[in-house]
């Protein structure tokens, strides 16, 4: 079957929507760098993006992997074309023309300096995760971490985000070249202000002038991005070569709700991303921490409960009535509490909403997917919360129960000898072999990674409690949620 392309692109005008842009002589010049084109950024800022061309502009993206040459193996042939499945209630499909062409830094190094570089780079935005940023437990650039070490040392190329986006604006200096604009699109409480911060710390320790530039220039909005993507699975590539004709060799399918909240600081040289649906905001914290604690928190429960339970997927989980009614008294008793909600939004049909997602049965997300990294997540996710009610006097249990199941989670891989995916796998295990299944051996021993745990958390008293008590229950009860829906 023939590949989607520029060259078959017009054979599916009046099938689905297509980037008429791309047809025309003159095609979009690129002004924004990508760093992290996975799954989240190809339904989501590469979408926005999508639509914003249709208003002009030269704002193509160039999509760079750090390491991994999958998507540019699977898209560059394509041109850098795929297909957006949009599955809810209702379907709906579009051939996606914003990404103009992929690197792999680790091959192309030169070939993403000189984008990074080029006077024409306006913006770059990133999702490499929250481990991508190298930060310590405080949310700053963790000056110890091995490959910042390494990227400090300057013997290679840079193999962090930082030490390339370090490298490039030093160059733009040298050059006298505006920095460009950096939006992080991670699930980092401040991402804007923590990648700012980061970027000046390691400019400090290379070229304190640079540093000061930086300091003076560099523009780094906070953002809240939101829509839930699954990973591409046989049955989506089959539905999308039936319907175009033609072989997409990496479509994205995501559910209909997507979000982008960005803070208002943006240059007024920009994308129209708000003709797009973005929010401009003046402060993007309410709803960042609105996203965390009623969305990724539950979500991030769930696949480690649902796993344990034996379940594979979102909607699986969500069958499950006990499991249901466990994250329903958790977001009623112990998240919406933890915080103040902003003025705009209505938490409680929010937190309805985001339910419903979870129950939308043509999203197909995996449980394993949404447990990855959680050695990064849960200290953006869960923790805060806790942290943030302890300091209230408001219950703890349900968020403490999270904790257990993601302990229980690791002590399982181990035991079932299958891959944990995070970045802390190898000391996790290790800890993971050290467990006996009794509360009180196991919960000190994950309570002493202080990669994860602050201090101030994990010699609390209480939450060293209300974890041994609900690792317990897990142990006992095989992980039934019910049992610990009435522990406080």
């Amino acid at each position: 079957m023939t590949n989607l392309s520029n060259q078959t692109l017009a054979s599916l005008n009046g099938k689905l929507p297509i980037p008429g842009y791309r047809l025309a002589e003159q095609q979009p010049q690129i002004g924004i760098v990508h760093i992290g084109p996975g799954a989240f950024f190809r339904g989501h800022q590469a979408w926005y993006t999508e639509q914003a061309l249709q208003f002009g502009g030269d704002w193509a993206i160039s999509a760079v992997s750090m390491r991994s040459p999958d998507v540019s193996q699977a898209l560059s042939p394509q041109d850098g074309l795929y297909t957006l499945a949009v599955l809810d209630a209702e379907q709906s499909y579009q051939v996606i023309g914003s990404v103009a062409e992929i690197l792999v830094a680790s091959e192309q190094y030169q070939q993403v300096q000189a984008r990074l570089t080029a006077g024409s780079t306006k913006y770059v935005t990133l999702t490499i995760t929250e481990k991508g940023y190298c930060l310590n437990n405080a949310g700053k650039l963790d000056l110890k971490h091995p490959q910042i070490q390494q990227d400090l040392a300057g013997t290679s190329q840079p193999i962090t985000a930082v030490g390339m986006l370090f490298s490039a604006l030093a160059a733009r200096y040298q050059a006298n070249i505006a920095p460009f604009c950096v939006i992080s699109c991670d699930n980092l409480t401040d991402n804007g202000h923590k990648l700012r911060a980061a970027i000046i710390a390691y400019a400090e320790q290379k070229d304190a002038t640079v540093a000061n530039w930086l300091a003076q220039q560099l523009i780094c909005p906070c953002t809240m991005v939101d829509s839930i993507t699954p990973a591409t699975d046989d049955v989506l590539k089959t539905q999308v070569a039936e319907l175009l004709g033609l072989q997409d060799n990496w479509p994205i399918k995501r559910e209909a709700f997507v979000q982008w909240v960005i803070e208002d600081i943006l240059p007024a040289d920009r994308p129209a991303w708000q003709q797009a649906g973005v929010i401009y905001a003046q402060d993007v914290s309410a709803f960042e921490k609105a996203k965390l604690r009623l969305l990724n928190a539950p979500h991030s429960t769930l696949a480690y409960v649902g796993s344990l339970l034996g379940y594979e997927t979102v909607y699986d989980a969500m069958q499950d009535k006990q499991l249901v009614s466990f994250i329903e008294q958790m977001i009623n008793d112990e998240l919406l509490p933890s915080f103040k909600a902003p003025a705009e939004l209505d938490v409680k049909q929010y937190s309805q909403d985001i339910l419903a997602r979870f129950r939308n049965p043509a999203i197909r997300h995996l449980l394993a997917q949404i447990a990855w990294d959680g050695s990064q997540k849960l200290p953006m996710r869960v923790l805060p919360a806790i942290s943030d009610n302890l300091a209230q006097g408001q219950p703890i249990a349900k968020l403490a129960y999270a904790i257990a199941a993601w302990c229980r989670f690791i002590v399982k891989r181990y035991h079932d000898n299958e891959k944990l995916v995070d970045p802390l796998a190898e000391p996790l295990l290790a800890v993971a072999a050290q467990c006996s299944g009794k509360a009180q051996i196991d919960v000190p021993l994950f309570l002493a990674v202080d990669a994860v745990f602050p201090p101030e958390l994990s010699l609390n008293s209480e939450f060293q409690q209300a974890v041994v008590a609900a690792y317990q229950q897990i142990v006992t009860r095989q992980a039934l949620p019910a049992a610990a829906a009435g522990a406080r």
